[in-house]
């Protein structure tokens, strides 16, 4: 198992390394450290010597070295130097072509408040990529928490929910780690007339959380730890606040309906728990990645 790393000598790109280090450990994968720069730094030999594309070039090796160095001995870790016009697209061929489960990210950068701040490549990522995406927040480098400790699964009842459920309970099952499914209620569209019942939104959200705990029991080793939850609120916000959290979390969350297949999209209800949340994000996407990425 690969996680691909988007790496930045920055505050941002320590985040990303030590999240990706905390799911390494956990999963028992190994980390490929990436940075992306534009394709002419990559012909040193067209430059004159000293030239900027060489030490550009040289500079970036020399991060590389830097972000192993900061890697612990007990995680294997790779880096890789690739060339594209656009950081995104080269991360996200790099990760096809390593077979990564997923790219983590830092999200410090420019753009939502809290704990996260999406810069432009994250926020081009968390709408385009076809594995899933894992956003640190600010500050993960600075956690002494070595594993994963425990997943919640944030899920709706959009098309895709089913995807979003397998991947948690996989991802729980393969770490370890408790699984927590949570059901915001009246934040759905799909309630429908019935969104200015609360009492009716409020069974109708149980009565989900019940199905999916089941399916969840179903997949996973009996006495595997898992529950089910249902909170509200006047805004995603609220009730995403009434959740408990532990340094350790990581929440998963699945991708808008506006989503093309086989890619991310992050919908508005995901964005708006980005602002409140200081805990690691997982998007997924819609359906299984494709092997054709273009």
């Amino acid at each position: 198992m690969r996680l691909v790393v988007g790496y930045l000598a920055t505050p941002g790109g320590a985040d990303a390394l030590a999240l990706a280090v905390r799911f390494a450990r956990t999963l028992e994968a190994e980390v490929e450290v990436c940075i992306v720069l534009p394709p002419d730094t990559g012909l040193p030999a067209l430059v004159p010597k000293g030239g900027f594309e060489d030490v550009l070039a040289e500079q970036a090796q020399g991060w590389l070295d830097e972000a192993l160095a900061m890697v612990p001995d007990d995680v294997v870790a790779h880096s890789h130097l690739s060339f594209d016009e656009s950081f995104t697209d080269g991360l996200i061929r790099e990760a096809v072509r390593l077979e990564a489960e997923a790219i983590v990210v830092g999200g410090s950068g420019g753009g939502l408040v809290g704990s996260y701040s999406l810069g432009s490549v994250v926020n081009e990522l968390l709408h385009s990529s076809p594995v899933p995406v894992a956003v640190a927040p600010r500050g993960t480098r600075e956690s002494k928490i070595e594993r994963v400790h425990e997943v919640t699964c944030a899920l709706g009842q959009r098309q895709g929910a089913d995807l979003l459920l397998d991947t948690a309970v996989r991802a729980s099952r393969a770490a370890g780690t408790p699984l927590r499914l949570v059901s915001l209620v009246a934040l759905d569209p799909t309630f429908g007339s019935l969104r200015s019942d609360d009492d009716a939104v409020r069974e109708h959200a149980l009565e989900h959380a019940r199905e999916t705990l089941e399916i969840a029991k179903n997949a996973l080793p009996e006495g595997f730890p898992v529950t089910a939850t249902v909170v509200n609120g006047p805004t995603v916000e609220a009730a995403v606040n009434k959740l408990e959290w532990q340094d350790g979390d990581v929440i998963m969350v699945g991708s808008s309906r506006l989503s093309a297949p086989r890619r991310i999209f992050l919908g508005s209800t995901a964005a708006k728990m980005l602002r409140v949340l200081d805990v690691p994000m997982v998007v997924v996407p819609r359906d299984e990645p494709s092997e054709d990425i273009s």
